[in-house]
């Protein structure tokens, strides 16, 4: 059974910091490109960040360069989202996402946590 289950939401104040993390657990952590999208209110899902099967390379949407990092730790197959300097834009429910490194078309859903950034 393919399980992705995201913790570590929360609500912040602006400027403060989150660590979002994914335990994935049901397919081989490895062959799958690990990714953070984010769904605020009204609005549609939009990828945040993705990372390589080795954790090699990156990608960040524009409006989060310098201020999260997305890592994962495939002996525990889990991927976290270090999110720094939060903005109340920056609030939403957020995802996580694997995609299969050859067939895109099998991918896993988290089931969302919430990150509210408000003073």
């Amino acid at each position: 059974q393919v399980q992705l289950v995201e913790s570590g939401g929360g609500l912040v104040q602006p400027g403060g910091s989150l660590r979002l993390s994914c335990a994935a657990s049901g397919f081989a952590f490895t062959g799958y490109v690990m990714s953070w999208y984010r769904q605020a209110p009204g609005k549609e899902r939009d990828m945040v960040a993705t990372i390589s099967n080795n954790g090699g390379n990156t990608n960040y949407v524009d409006s989060v360069k310098g201020r999260f990092a997305i890592s994962r730790d495939n002996a525990k197959n889990t991927v976290y989202l270090q999110m720094n300097s939060l903005k109340p834009e920056d609030t939403a429910v957020y995802y996580c996402k694997a995609t299969n490194s050859f067939k895109a078309a099998f991918s896993y859903w988290g089931q969302g946590t919430q990150v509210t950034v408000s003073s």
